[in-house]
């Protein structure tokens, strides 16, 4: 799907959607101010958002407590309360990152290692990213550089969805798509075509399609995809990160070298390559990981399940 295959509809001014219209239009006016003032906005909604007694906020806190035990208890607090602040502040680099200007934008961003990904001009490349929080701005910084395609989950709201994709391809080039993250047939497509897919396999999507293999030190259940897609299409593993700069710098976006002798064709060595180069990255800024997500929800035969509350 590109931008303008996502079309509005008049159904979505049914007065079912008007508070996402609402929570769209203050949102977007709230970006219009200076970037100083964003980072202040964010921050004070992940404050708030770290009061709450929320189960996502159990969630990271076991996630910290699972993949940092060399933190004392009073240190695992304090990268808690960091990533929530990390967490409201991605509510304001979606803004701009799908409402921006270029121009403004640009002026944000620093790259390094562009080469890596335009020596393979007219191949298949998997662009590995993981889920930082600030992935909106990764992925809309890439796409002002280099054509490149991406994967998404469709929300179940309408009108969220087609904001969503407009908002993503919004500083992409006419040909780039969308492609829904079931939609393996047209991703492989994409890449045979020698194009460019953004692809995050950091998730737990359960083990139909994927195996254990330690991430932290414990066994977490990891897709596949990367080694199977690369090895059926002939794609390139192109690794990039995206992080937050200290006070007002901005972002710094990295493309690294292509993963080489990759995939070896056995799956639990290949995932856990991919998950050692995930490790690798999240400890670089592990402030600005995705710790609300679940990441170890699917456990093996005969383990507990890390979330549950202890009363």
């Amino acid at each position: 799907m590109n931008a303008k295959s996502a079309k509005f509809q008049l159904s979505f001014l049914k007065p079912g959607f008007f508070k996402t219209w609402l929570y769209f239009g203050l949102w977007r006016l709230a970006v219009f101010l200076p970037y100083t003032g964003l980072l202040v906005l964010g921050k004070l909604i992940g404050l708030v958002l770290f009061k709450l007694p929320t189960h996502r906020k159990h969630i990271a806190k076991r996630n910290i407590e699972l993949c940092f035990p060399e933190l004392d208890s009073q240190q695992q607090a304090v990268l808690l309360r960091d990533n929530f602040i990390s967490m409201g502040i991605a509510i304001m680099e979606l803004g701009m990152a799908w409402w921006w200007p270029k121009r403004r934008f640009s002026k944000l961003l620093q790259f390094e290692g562009l080469g890596n990904l335009k020596r393979f001009k007219g191949k298949g490349v998997i662009l590995l990213s993981i889920h930082h929080t600030t992935l909106e701005v990764g992925a809309a910084a890439v796409a002002m550089v280099a054509e490149r395609d991406g994967m998404y989950r469709a929300h179940g709201n309408p009108v969220y969805d087609y904001l969503q994709i407009k908002g993503r391809l919004h500083k992409s080039s006419d040909n780039s798509r969308l492609y829904e993250r079931r939609d393996v047939r047209g991703t492989m497509k994409a890449l045979k075509a020698g194009r460019t897919v953004w692809y995050a396999p950091d998730q737990d999507y359960g083990i139909k399609q994927g195996v254990f293999a330690p991430f932290f030190g414990i066994q977490a259940a990891t897709v596949y995809a990367t080694a199977r897609l690369a090895e059926k299409t002939g794609a390139v593993v192109v690794p990039f990160t995206h992080v937050r700069l200290p006070g007002n710098q901005g972002y710094k976006i990295s493309v690294h070298p292509a993963l080489e002798n990759f995939p070896v064709g056995d799956d639990i060595a290949d995932a856990t390559r991919i998950n050692r180069l995930v490790e690798q990255f999240i400890r670089v800024q592990p402030d600005q990981y995705l710790w609300a997500h679940r990441r170890f929800k699917t456990r093996p035969a005969g383990e507990a399940d890390f979330y549950t509350k202890i009363q």
